[in-house]
Parts: C-alpha cells; structure tokens; sequence
C-alpha cells in the first residue's frame, strides 16, 4: 500500500499482522496513532494509507478514541466515522478534511488545528465538549446542521494549566505548523500557555480563525457556544441556528437571520443584533456589507456621540473590524478595492483614536488583539486597556504621551503572542501600565 512497510509498522509496535487484517479495535487504532505521530509529514502517500485504515477501524468500531496531536493528515476522509474521544491538537490537515456526519461520543479536541483546505463537519454530532481553540481554517469550512451537546469552544486557543501542572515540562518542546498567513509573523502565537494561577480564563490571545467562508446554518448549540476572540475573514452563515445556552459572538460579519436563541442565558451579540420572542433580529448591520463599511464606521461613531450608553458596544464593534483577518498584505501595490478596505480601517482607527483623547469618551478599552493596524496614531490618548497581543503595526504607529491604565503587547506571563512592528514607533512620554513595554520583550 503505497510502499509503506506495515510488516515493519506491526512488528514494532507488537503486532504480527497489519491492523486491517487484525480486525482494529482499540488497541491497532492506538498502535497506529502510536506510529503515526512519529512519522512525521514526509510521505503524503503513506499517511493516506494511514487515514484509509484508521477510517476503515472507526467504522467497523464502536467509538474508538484518536490520539493523533501533532500529527500531519492527507486528504483526511472521516466522514460518518465514529468516534469516542479524540485529540487533534496541533494537526496539520493537509488536502481537504471531511468529518461530515461523524459521531463523537466524547471530547473531541481540535484545538490550534491547521486546515490547508476545506474542512467539512456538516451534520457531526458531538457528545461532549468540542474544543476548536485557535484553529486556523484556510478554505472554506462547514458545520451546516451539526450538533453540539456541550461546549463548543472556538475561542482562544491557550491550554490553561496550573502553576503545579507536570505538562510544562512538555511545553517548551511542543511545535506547531507554521501559518504563513499575511499579517501574523509571530510563530509562538497560536502556541501560547496560559498560567491558570495568575491568569483569568478568558484573558490572551486570539480565537479561531475562519479565511474564507464558514457556515454554521441551522447548527444546534446545547451549551456555551463561545465564539469570543473568534476572527471571520468572510462570510459566517449562522442563520436558522439554535442556541440553549450562553453565546459569545461578537464578530460584525455573522449573519444571525432566523436563529434562535434562550432568552434567560447571557449572551454576546454583533453590534445592532437583539433577541426578540427568542428569536435573533438584525438593527443596525453597518459593518456586514463590506461595500458600506467605511459609511457604517461614520455611523457608528455618531451614535456613540449621542448616547453615551452605546460607546462600550460602539468602541467593541470597530475593534471587531478591525480585527476581521485582512486577506491580503498591506505592502505594496494595492488594488481599488483593498485600497478602499485600507480607507474605511484608517477611519475607524482614527474614530477611536479622536474619542480616546481627554474630552472624549471616558474609561475606553481597545482589544484589538491579532488586529492589522496602518498609520496607528494614538498620541495623547486615555485608555483603561489596551489588548495589542499578536497585533501587527505597519506604516507609523505613534503612541507619545499616551497613557494606559494597563497595555499588553504580549500575552501576559510570557514573551508569545506578541506584537509585531513593521515601522517606526513614537513611545515617547507613554505611560502604559503593566504588561506594557513593547520595546523591552514585554
């Protein structure tokens, strides 16, 4: 089968025969797992092989766990496969992927996760808690009916562990695939660690990150769907989903139309989206048609003047855009369309800037983790806290006499997830609280 030495794979790892032949069960899906993380990504046809069998054992089972972090799959093909717990941390999915109708009857970790392709989940039914942390999703992706009995997690990417936790020692030898996406150069990025014992949960980072399309029509979400920190470069199809319990979804380009929600449960909206009768309404959508964006910014940014009780919501919807993944690098030639892109950005950087000054709006806060920022001049400004992990500055990007409450640049605790300056930078007088010393290796 493609040259691959199952004679050899066998007799290493106590087997007299391939596994096919065996008959799988637990205990081939863990030998072959065993040998797979191990080989690396150095034969795309030895690692079809290894999918070929692996889905073959998963459908002849009766939910088998997958242990396969850190490993490389090709043209995986796991559709109406089942599962019993499953660990993808740190895969490279290289082709298309297609879990499509697959069944996960327990934790099913897909955290950090690379997917150079499409990736289907259409129709899966995940048991227990679905962990997508800080996946990165080039092509489109699908989840158009799934099921979700528990959690499901699509925010920052983080394992959190304790102070006392052996699994540091593993920490500093665990490798991630490199993105080699435009505007993020920071390769520790989607590796980072929280400490539980000196960091909240929900602090650091970034969350997943769709490029291209991804639809979650007519999903059904039974606990936390915690989209917090996720970033959407296209189109998110949410409509006809069904939410039972919290939601975080702030993300300006999702589109809720026809979703339903539990009015009891504390939720995030896209800014000018409210539950009515337990259904999801659309108010003010300015920032989801690209071609309206720079009007929507000028909108968005009166409103906030007139009623002082929407400038915490207005101040998260233009930080939201402007951390909306940008597909194209901002050197170089630009064509009409990204330079008009680029045009609505600088406005919405400078709306928050302009409020951010004393005589503004007070006690404002700017989380534009992972954000691209051209031409950023917050000179001047008064903020409570400013969140730049992972941010990339390019052109000039002035903060004298700025003054921050607290300002990290990095993710807090470490020297990962940290910003990237591609030109000058004016620091002088900046006072920038804790955390904050982009010069210094934070």
């Amino acid at each position: 089968m493609n040259g691959f030495d199952w004679d050899g794979w066998a007799a290493r790892d106590g087997w007299d025969v391939p596994p096919e032949t065996v008959g799988g069960g637990q205990d081939a899906v863990d030998s072959l797992c065993g040998w797979w993380r191990r080989a690396g990504g150095e034969d795309p046809g030895v690692l079809r092989a290894c999918g070929r069998v692996l889905a073959a054992m998963l459908r002849a089972g009766d939910g088998l766990d997958v242990v396969l972090r850190g490993a490389v799959v090709v043209d995986g093909r796991f559709a109406g496969c089942a599962f019993g717990a499953v660990d993808f941390s740190d895969v490279r999915f290289v082709g298309d992927v297609d879990f499509a109708a697959a069944r996960f009857g327990g934790q099913a970790v897909f955290q950090r996760v690379l997917c150079e392709g499409d990736a289907e989940f259409g129709g899966a039914a995940f048991a227990e808690a679905a962990v997508f942390g800080r996946a990165r999703f080039r092509g489109a992706a699908g989840f158009a009916g799934a099921r979700f009995g528990d959690l499901a997690w699509f925010g920052r990417g983080e394992d959190g562990l304790s102070e006392e936790d052996p699994a540091w020692d593993e920490i500093e030898d665990a490798v991630t695939p490199a993105w080699q996406e435009p505007n993020e150069d920071d390769p520790h990025w989607p590796l980072a660690v929280l400490d539980f014992d000196y960091q909240e949960w929900i602090e650091g980072g970034d969350g997943a990150r769709f490029a291209g399309p991804v639809t979650f029509r007519g999903a059904g979400f039974g606990a936390d769907a915690w989209f917090g920190k996720a970033r959407f470069g296209d189109s998110a199809d949410f409509t006809g989903a069904v939410f039972g319990g919290p939601v975080h979804l702030p993300a300006p380009t999702v589109d809720l139309t026809g979703a339903r929600a539990d009015e009891d449960a504390e939720h995030e909206w896209p800014f000018g989206w409210h539950l009515h009768d337990g259904e999801l309404a659309a108010g003010r959508r300015d920032l989801a048609d690209p071609a309206a964006r720079l009007a929507g910014v000028e909108r968005l940014a009166s409103l906030g003047d007139a009623e002082p009780g929407a400038r915490a919501a207005v101040a998260r919807a233009l930080c939201e855009y402007l951390r909306v993944p940008l597909p194209f690098a901002v050197t170089g030639p630009l064509t009409p369309p990204r330079a008009a892109e680029l045009r609505a950005r600088r406005a919405a950087q400078e709306a928050l800037a302009a409020r951010a000054r004393p005589g503004g709006w007070p006690d404002l806060s700017l989380h534009l983790s992972g954000a691209t920022l051209v031409d950023l001049d917050l000179s001047g400004v008064s903020v409570a806290y400013g969140d730049f992990c992972g941010a990339q500055f390019h052109g000039r990007a002035d903060f004298s006499d700025a003054v921050f409450e607290r300002a990290d640049f990095c993710l807090p605790g470490s020297a990962d997830g940290r910003a990237t300056f591609h030109g000058p930078a004016d620091f002088t007088g900046a006072r920038l609280g804790r955390h904050g010393s982009p010069i210094d290796g934070c």
